[in-house]
């Protein structure tokens, strides 16, 4: 049985972040994120537990079962877990978090390790045998690589403090990326992290007042295997956050779902040329909206979307996300974020980045705040609530 975290010191909140106190009684945020307050507030338990406490019919740890029949096995028992989360999340049933012998969760711990061996998390689909030390697009082999772990106050206010893990890697080469280092793994002050210490990781933040954990990089898809596995461990009722640039197959967003309780993707570009351009990732348009489809849920998932607006894109990149958005995903909170800065390859090739190689003119961002009040979308804009 999970044990209910104590309440957060309001003092703490309020002084580094009065926003994030007030986002606590924040009846419009509530009613779009009502499944991640109510996790947060001890209500109800976090979607892994209840993965945890599905049985499952196997061992799925039997190294006989091929990678097919384990996910025969998933498919199946995502049946049952939805049925339970919706009954839970709607009150018609308690949780009693008796745990089987082997569960849902470990049938996608079995099949992360599987994939692991032929890697297929993200769309590059490279294949790295990263089971055994190969490195994959994304620069990731076998372990968690782990950069820092904190409570983050800068993050949207219904987060913070937010219990921020930074793994490295990424499937991305963005010539703008402002965390670099870590993304292409330059930088060597990093933790191999096993999933024990992972868990021990997220115990720490949540057990100092976290209000989630804070999965983000560089980009955590690479490390869905490491992660999942920690969660086995985890031994506190905390939402599990999904921060991520949402360019991961299908295979990997089915690990996912039953245990991410919020998401805070990005959705970078409108179209696949800027993407392929910016960012040197092929079909981003695509996979994007697929992947925010899902994690949407139909309206059932809780979600926080980040465009970084960037100049000279408005029209070819803002203007598409958020009318995509407004359409496909409502009830999602809209995060509009002003604050990009040449760096990396575009401080070094300015001339060839000529369209993104100064900052955002308040003017820009005027018109990405209006357009996306046009089509009717709840903002979050810097410390504010902005409601249209």
């Amino acid at each position: 049985m999970f044990r209910i975290l104590e309440p957060i010191p309001e003092s703490l909140v309020y002084r580094y972040r009065p926003d994030a106190f007030r986002a606590l009684y924040n009846n419009i945020l509530r009613e779009k994120l009502p499944w991640y307050y109510s996790v947060l507030l001890g209500e109800k338990p976090a979607k892994f537990l209840i993965a945890r406490s599905v049985e499952a019919p196997l061992n799925p740890y039997d190294e006989s079962l091929s990678l097919e029949e384990l996910w025969a096995v998933h498919d199946k028992l995502a049946l049952e877990h939805r049925g339970l989360w919706l009954d839970i999340r709607e009150g018609l049933e308690s949780f009693r978090g008796e745990e089987p012998r082997f569960s849902y969760l470990d049938v996608k711990i079995a099949i992360a390790r599987k994939m692991l061996g032929k890697c297929e998390l993200c769309e590059w689909r490279c294949g790295a045998d990263r089971a055994s030390g190969k490195i994959g697009v994304c620069r990731v082999a076998g372990d968690a690589i782990v950069y820092s772990f904190f409570h983050h106050m800068g993050e949207e206010a219904p987060l913070v403090p937010s219990g921020t893990i930074f793994y490295g890697g990424c499937p991305f080469r963005c010539v703008f990326c402002q965390n670099w280092e870590i993304s292409q793994l330059k930088g060597s002050d990093y933790v191999k992290m096993p999933p024990k210490m992972l868990a021990a990781v997220q115990e720490s933040l949540a057990g100092t007042g976290a209000r989630n954990i804070n999965h983000v990089g560089g980009e955590p898809t690479p490390h869905i295997p490491f992660i999942i596995e920690s969660l086995k461990y985890l031994k506190v009722n905390v939402p599990q956050l999904w921060n991520s640039d949402m360019y991961m197959t299908p295979e990997a967003m089915k690990l996912l779902k039953d245990i991410i309780d919020i998401w805070l993707p990005d959705f970078k570009y409108g179209n696949d040329e800027c993407a392929r351009r910016l960012s040197k990732v092929k079909n981003y348009y695509t996979v994007v909206k697929r992947n925010h489809l899902e994690a949407y849920d139909g309206g059932l998932g809780d979600m926080i979307v980040r465009h970084l607006v960037l100049p000279n894109h408005i029209e070819c990149c803002t203007r598409h996300v958020v009318e995509w958005l407004s359409k496909n995903a409502p009830r999602a909170v809209l995060n509009l974020m002003d604050q990009y800065r040449p760096d990396y390859l575009v401080l070094k090739e300015p001339e060839k980045y000529k369209d993104i190689s100064r900052r955002l003119t308040r003017r820009e961002f005027e018109e990405a705040m209006k357009i996306s009040r046009d089509y009717g979308y709840t903002l979050i804009v810097e410390e504010l609530l902005i409601i249209p």
